[in-house]
């Protein structure tokens, strides 16, 4: 089986441990602090625009010839052998997939749940609507070119490391009517993180892998000190709008933050959508996979779920910062 295959634009930050003849495909991004962190299989594929989160005692283990559809998120979770994973499936913290596991396009599946080998999932969250079928078996023997068989478990460590200052020089600004975006000495913008317009970036702020911010409205984007805005999300606005996160704000990898406003140290955890004109109260939590609609409005520590997002419960105190964020500036990867 061949070395591992990655895209021009996929990127590994921190390390990762790779089966013979896996692939990340154009904007994959894979995140761990050590090698222990993140496995990827012999054979897997992980596609474009996916993201891949390991780390703080939730390791993410992906099997072998696995593929990954556009736009999946998995943070924290183990996958197993031959599964099958629709577009923008996102897979949280601690769960489960056995072997040859289907899951439809768009399926959640939540912290900590378990699905077993040669199920069928889907929805938010994932349900396990049948066992797979003889129909489903023999369209994965097509999709793997007739042969099931699996390689020998194998990996090797690869590394894409990058020193603070380069990751902050490498962030693309462009300009929008005249107006070039503004970034804080301090704050960190990888490499593949791309602003536009009217842009305001605070203090001590993350701007991860495959970000886009567009301010190219008539309205502002601003955005706080010590935020962090993680990989492939996308924040945008309406004309006559502005959007803007306050201090200490967290954004999961694979989020859509759409002209709102964010209280400071809210959480939004990963694959969430914020739609235009809604606000978010301070320390507030929407849950990975929420779609809070436009216009909506929440008080202060809220948690929010659902399609439309709706309150679940309350906090008593701000949220912890997750597992998948990074501490500070100081753990991000930096040359030996």
């Amino acid at each position: 089986m061949s070395a591992v295959e990655l895209a021009s634009s996929a990127l590994v930050i921190g390390a990762a441990r790779f089966g013979p003849g896996a692939r990340l495909a154009q904007g994959a991004v894979v995140r761990g602090v050590s090698s222990d962190d993140v496995t990827i299989g012999a054979g897997s594929v992980v596609f474009e625009n996916s993201v891949v989160l390991g780390g703080a005692g939730a390791p993410a283990v992906i099997g072998r010839r696995t593929v990954f559809g556009h736009r999946c998120l998995v943070v924290g979770a183990t996958v197993g052998d031959l599964c099958e994973i629709g577009n923008a499936s996102i897979i949280m913290t601690g769960a489960v997939l056995g072997d040859r596991v289907f899951l439809g396009e768009g399926t959640l599946v939540p912290a900590g749940a378990t699905l077993p080998d040669e199920s069928v999932a889907v929805g938010r969250p994932a349900r396990i609507v049948r066992s797979a079928s003889a129909d489903d078996l023999a369209r994965l023997v097509a999709l793997r070119d007739g042969d099931l068989s699996l390689p020998a478990a194998s990996s090797s460590t690869f590394s894409t490391v990058h020193g603070i200052q380069e990751i902050t020089t490498m962030g693309q600004l462009y300009e929008y009517r005249g107006i070039v975006p503004t970034v804080a000495p301090d704050a960190v913008l990888f490499p593949s993180a791309e602003l536009t317009g009217d842009v305001v970036v605070g203090a001590g702020t993350i701007i991860g892998a495959g970000v886009k911010i567009i301010g190219d409205s008539h309205g502002p984007v601003r955005i706080g000190a010590d935020v962090q805005i993680l990989e492939n999300t996308v924040l945008h606005l309406l004309p006559d709008n502005d959007l803007i996160l306050d201090d200490g704000v967290i954004i999961g990898p694979g989020a859509m933050i759409h002209g709102c406003r964010i209280g400071a140290g809210s959480v939004v955890e990963p694959g969430a959508i914020v739609c235009d004109h809604s606000v978010l109260g301070a320390g507030s939590v929407v849950r990975a996979g929420a779609v809070v609609k436009q216009r909506s409005q929440f008080d202060a520590g809220s948690v929010v779920d659902g399609f439309p997002a709706v309150g679940v419960d309350r906090l008593s105190a701000p949220p912890a910062r997750p597992a998948w964020a990074f501490a500070s500036l100081d753990e991000l990867p930096v040359r030996a």
